[in-house]
């Protein structure tokens, strides 16, 4: 999974960023700190997985990881190559998700692009540069087909004009394409032409670290403005997740995240709502030789699943093996679990439940 930070120079990205993840971006008061996009990884943080692990004992113990993208600042302008523009709405157009990150604090100390704190404008700036991207995508999409469709011999060109047509007409009243109500099955014909607007999208709140449990009059404004958008919305102070960082040991941090009132880490939180907004869950593997997660989406089958581990596990899927975690904890073994019948065998119909521990049997 990847998922691209952005929002308008000196809001927070690249401090963020620095913070959530395993890479460190350059951070300083000035615009376009950030020129190429910087990748850096962060690990899902489990406690499900450290339980499975005290119970199995495995060699090796491999969570998963989601990859972190901090994108270049973006100013107004961008859809027509001003600034980084070009570039920098290419890299989203490669993530599957966006943070979209916004500046809900004072401190006269930090400059603003615009020379004041406002994140609903901020938003709005964002918005449109994105929008106008995707009207383009759209008009090239709709000059391509409209004399095919119109002339009714292809349906298929027909049916995608309507589609691109509603999309743009949406897209011209200023609104984004993730708000406009449409069935999946016509929605799934744009997917390939990945609309910016259409990601899903989690509009986090940088805010002052007073603020992060209460939010404040800014956050208030940012959630008026998208509650008609499919998206979620999180507060973070990018400045407590920079001291976070910088302690050395679990313990430390815990103590740090105590004294604010905090019950878990801004990284924390971020991570478990990057999944939620990607409809994403998590199955194991467990055994002597590693205790591992996987990520699939929520109603995936059993053999989608065996191939997320490998191709050949879904070509040649015979059945699955599962044992619920909480059964798994509850027994203290997976032996247990078989001889209480808590072990089920599942074919190819099973849609995986999050948390399920899973061994595949297949021959290819």
């Amino acid at each position: 999974m990847q998922c691209g930070i952005v929002g308008l120079p000196n809001v927070g990205k690249s401090t963020l960023f620095n913070a959530v993840s395993s890479a460190k971006a350059q951070s300083a008061n000035f615009p376009f700190c950030t020129i190429e996009p910087n990748v850096g990884t962060i690990t899902v943080p489990d406690v499900r997985m450290n339980k499975l692990a005290a119970l199995v004992n495995p060699q090796n113990l491999v969570p998963t990881t989601i990859e972190i993208v901090d994108i270049a600042g973006l100013v107004k302008g961008a859809s027509k190559g001003d600034g980084l523009g070009n570039q920098f709405l290419g890299n989203i157009r490669s993530t599957h998700a966006i943070l979209h990150v916004l500046r809900c604090f004072d401190d006269d100390n930090i400059i603003h692009v615009d020379g004041s704190v406002n994140p609903v404008r901020d938003k709005e700036i964002i918005d449109t540069e994105l929008q106008l991207k995707d009207l383009e995508t759209l008009e090239n999409k709709i000059s391509r087909i409209a004399k095919v469709a119109r002339t009714g011999g292809d349906k298929d060109a027909a049916r995608m004009l309507e589609v691109c047509e509603a999309f743009r007409d949406h897209l011209m009243q200023g609104k984004n394409a993730r708000s406009l109500s449409m069935d999946k099955e016509k929605r799934r014909l744009i997917h390939d032409m990945q609309l910016l607007t259409d990601k899903p999208v989690l509009y986090v709140c940088n805010v002052d670290p007073n603020s992060v449990n209460t939010g404040n009059a800014y956050v208030d404004q940012v959630r008026e403005l998208i509650k008609d958008e499919e998206a979620g919305l999180l507060m973070i102070s990018a400045a407590i997740e920079a001291e976070i960082a910088e302690l050395e040991s679990f313990e430390d941090r815990q103590l740090f995240l105590s004294e604010m009132g905090l019950e878990q880490s801004g990284t924390e939180k971020l991570i478990h709502a990057a999944y939620d907004l990607l409809n994403y869950i998590t199955y194991f593997t467990a055994g002597v030789k590693e205790v591992r997660a996987w990520t699939i989406t929520k109603g995936t089958k059993a053999p989608q699943a065996a191939g997320v581990i490998h191709t050949d596990f879904e070509k040649g899927f015979i059945r699955a093996e599962v044992i619920a975690y909480a059964d798994f904890v509850e027994l203290g073994s997976e032996a247990a679990c078989r001889d209480t019948g808590k072990l089920r065998v599942e074919g190819k119909e099973y849609v995986v439940a999050d948390g399920d521990c899973m061994h595949f049997r297949f021959n290819v």
